[in-house]
């Protein structure tokens, strides 16, 4: 296992994200090409694919995608998930380690969508792509109450607001999802936007809103389907949202989990005191990351079939 020093890690991470989006609005030297492909260098050195899992390059129905296959899946069980980024960067190159380690303990196929990305593809094509993967999912025989949708930061709105969109299109919904990080909220109106910011090691008011103008287009930051903290939740499965206690994105969240209970849907929120940005990704490397993935799995599994 590659050895993390958690604070240079998120010093890193902030140093990538920030090259992203300057080279997504079109300043600085670097082309937005090659700082994606730093960005998933950087998480591949930091955390490779764990032994026991393969991954398949597939086609959902017109989206690139990724299975991941632990060698002991649970025939018929599927997770979806949905990878970071902030709608600009992230793939599930990138992604492997953190989806090869779920897909082991939940012992579940693990179909990861290479979504749009902005300003190529602004607001919605990323929620699209996350509803077409899911559709195509269904098609092959997948049943809805097998499947769990999760995923982190940008990825995890989509954990709910694609949810919300499937709804709306008259699918079937999944056993349950769960939303790593959400960032929920592209007003940025969250009280912690304001006292959490230089505090979250990684991520910051001013750099959220430079990616929101980026990623929304002609789509108001209160859209539904961008921000659910705003959306018609109603009909949804049980939701388990897990925050960090030292991120930005803090209060969005719990506004988040408050507006899914007033919907009636089964919510459950977990604040992991301290902890930064998708500190999930430090599984392995730091006790409260190993705490979460332990917790949303152990969730997953009380919402899916036993084996």
């Amino acid at each position: 296992m590659v050895s993390i020093d958690v604070p240079a890690f998120y010093r890193e991470w902030a140093t990538r994200s920030g090259e992203v989006i300057n080279a997504a609005a079109g300043e600085g030297s670097a082309t937005l090409a090659d700082t994606r492909l730093a960005y998933r260098k950087f998480f591949q050195d930091s955390f490779p694919a764990p032994d026991g899992v393969t991954f398949d390059a597939v086609d959902a129905d017109g989206v690139a995608a990724e299975w991941a296959t632990p060698a002991d899946a649970v025939t018929g069980r599927h997770l979806i998930y949905l990878h970071g980024g902030a709608y600009l960067v992230g793939d599930p190159q990138g992604y492997r380690g953190l989806v090869g380690t779920i897909a082991q303990r939940l012992r579940a196929r693990v179909l990861v969508p290479d979504y749009r990305l902005a300003p190529e593809a602004v607001f919605p094509a990323a929620v699209e792509d996350a509803v077409t993967a899911y559709r195509w999912l269904l098609a092959q025989g997948a049943r809805p109450e097998h499947v769990v949708v999760a995923g982190d930061s940008a990825g995890g709105a989509m954990a709910i607001s694609a949810l919300v969109a499937a709804r709306d299109q008259g699918l079937p919904l999944p056993a349950a999802s769960i939303a790593l990080s959400p960032w929920a909220n592209l007003e940025h109106t969250g009280a912690t936007m304001r006292t959490l910011d230089g505090i979250d090691p990684s991520v910051n008011r001013a750099g959220l809103r430079r990616a929101a103008d980026l990623v929304l287009g002609n789509t108001p930051p209160n859209s539904p389907l961008a921000s659910p903290v705003f959306a018609d939740t109603r009909g949804l499965p049980p939701v388990l949202i897990q925050i960090g206690g030292h991120e930005v994105m803090l209060s969005d969240a719990i506004r988040l989990a408050a507006k899914l209970a007033e919907d009636a849907v089964p919510v459950r929120l977990d604040i992991a005191p301290r902890m930064g940005h998708v500190w999930h990704l430090l599984t392995g490397h730091l006790p409260a990351a190993d705490k979460a993935i332990a917790n949303a799995i152990t969730f997953a599994q009380d919402h899916l079939p036993a084996p």
